[in-house]
């Protein structure tokens, strides 16, 4: 069975991280569809998804967007989130939030390696929802993170 995957990714962002989840998904599986939907920022990801799942009849979808280091940036971020939860709400299917805040990085280099390997990540992450549920459950409370160290599960 083939299930459609939309990933939808902005303009704005300084790294292709669509490319990266794309390419992670592929290895993984080849029983996906990705349809890749690519808009100008950030508040144009919520409507993206929504119509990869309403028009396009993809399953679940990655939202993956670059915030800027300024204050506005991060408003814009939250705004951007608040949408993908309203659009998952509306039809009822996940929708995997990919950001990486240009400040989360020291320089570049960093910038490019965290955004590719936050999206790999959360790309491993769909395709353990779609096809291996049970690995997420086992996986539940060791504080795993995507992008920088796991941060473990807390000790009594």
């Amino acid at each position: 069975m083939t299930v459609k995957v939309g990933i939808a990714d902005t303009t704005f962002a300084r790294v292709d991280m669509a490319s990266a989840a794309i390419k992670k998904l592929n290895e993984m599986t080849s029983n996906i569809k990705i349809i890749r939907y690519t808009v100008p920022g950030m508040k144009d990801l919520p409507v993206a998804c929504k119509k990869l799942m309403e028009e396009q009849g993809c399953e679940i979808t990655m939202a993956l967007g670059m915030p800027g280091g300024k204050d506005k940036d991060k408003v814009c971020a939250h705004e951007a989130s608040q949408g993908l939860m309203m659009a998952q709400l509306m039809t009822n299917k996940h929708i995997i939030e990919v950001f990486v805040h240009e400040d989360e990085a020291v320089n570049g280099k960093e910038l490019d390696w965290l955004a590719k390997r936050r999206a790999e990540e959360h790309a491993e992450n769909v395709y353990y929802m779609l096809f291996k549920p049970e690995f997420l459950q086992k996986s539940a409370g060791k504080g795993l993170r995507q992008g920088f160290e796991d941060a473990g599960a807390a000790r009594k």
